[in-house]
């Protein structure tokens, strides 16, 4: 019996769920003599009647219903494989797993997500909130489909990345440094100040640090906070001095709750990056979403 071929078992299990050759052929659109064929072979190589045949249709044998017990769960598992991967591939259902970092989720990420959940609203989202550090961890075990993150991006094999959009920050402060908006400082004169910063964890502080270092000078915040979207309250409480996003600015600068110091120094380019593991495959839905970025 171990030749027998795997479709006769497939037509048997549909002709014994609807007790009919003509229902069977309907189901896998074919026709009855065919069904009728593929059924006389298997009791043929089988060596047993699977069937009894009537007017009103088919009934199984005892040896039928003993083959149906273990073929019929079988079937079932496979109907249920196919019906998943045809979910999958017509994007009614699967998840994504991102790890972002907080200035890369508000300044794309967001807009994008929202775009995609309504395109694809039976895909889950699993956003993780990751510094770059972590987020970078996070892909190398394998916990996220990839990383949306900011620079700089410290990469090594296998992990690839590719710049999405270019971002500038700005230095600002609270109503108190009022005084300082109203001219051109340099960088050295706003030592004199209190300075709000990211952790010494993050990739935004190794940013300022070097920048700080490229004009001799050495950055030492006496407030650190622990994400980006933390800095504009603090500033605004008048704790001090802190470089953020200008777009993430925007709303406090207009309503006056912060003010923009100019810099006579430029603040270089940052970029929000998607960061894959190259040996990792994607599912159709992440892959669909990465276009969108």
């Amino acid at each position: 019996m171990t030749n027998i071929n795997y479709d006769y078992y497939k037509i048997f299990y549909y002709v014994a769920k609807y007790g009919s050759f003509t229902k069977a052929a309907n189901i896998l659109d074919s026709d009855q003599p065919n069904i009728t064929r593929a059924v006389n072979r298997l009791e043929s190589e089988s060596g047993c009647k699977l069937f009894v045949r009537s007017r009103q249709g088919v009934v199984l044998t005892p040896e039928g219903t003993k083959l149906y017990a273990h073929i019929g769960p079988a079937c079932m598992q496979i109907e249920k494989g196919e019906s998943e991967l045809a979910g999958i591939r017509d994007m009614k259902a699967g998840t994504v797993s991102i790890g972002a970092s907080e200035t890369a989720l508000h300044l794309l990420l967001l807009e994008k997500l929202c775009g995609f959940h309504k395109r694809y609203p039976d895909i889950r989202l699993h956003i993780s909130n990751h510094s770059t550090p972590q987020a970078l961890s996070a892909l190398e075990r394998g916990l996220i489909d990839f990383a949306v993150v900011t620079t700089p991006v410290p990469l090594g094999k296998p992990l690839v990345k590719r710049e999405l959009v270019p971002f500038r920050e700005i230095l600002i402060g609270g109503t108190a440094f009022l005084p300082l908006s109203r001219s051109t400082v340099h960088l050295t004169d706003i030592l004199r100040y209190p300075l709000i910063c990211l952790g010494e964890e993050t990739m935004t502080y190794r940013f300022y640090r070097d920048f700080f270092l490229e004009h001799n000078l050495v950055l030492r915040p006496d407030t650190e906070a622990a994400t980006a979207d933390q800095i504009l309250p603090l500033v605004q409480c008048n704790l001090g001095l802190g470089f953020l996003p200008e777009p993430l600015a925007a709303e406090a600068l207009k309503n006056g709750s912060a003010v923009r110091i100019p810099l006579e120094e430029t603040i270089p380019l940052r970029y929000i990056c998607l960061v894959q593991d190259s040996r990792k495959s994607l599912s159709i839905a992440a892959e669909k979403l990465i276009r969108m970025l």
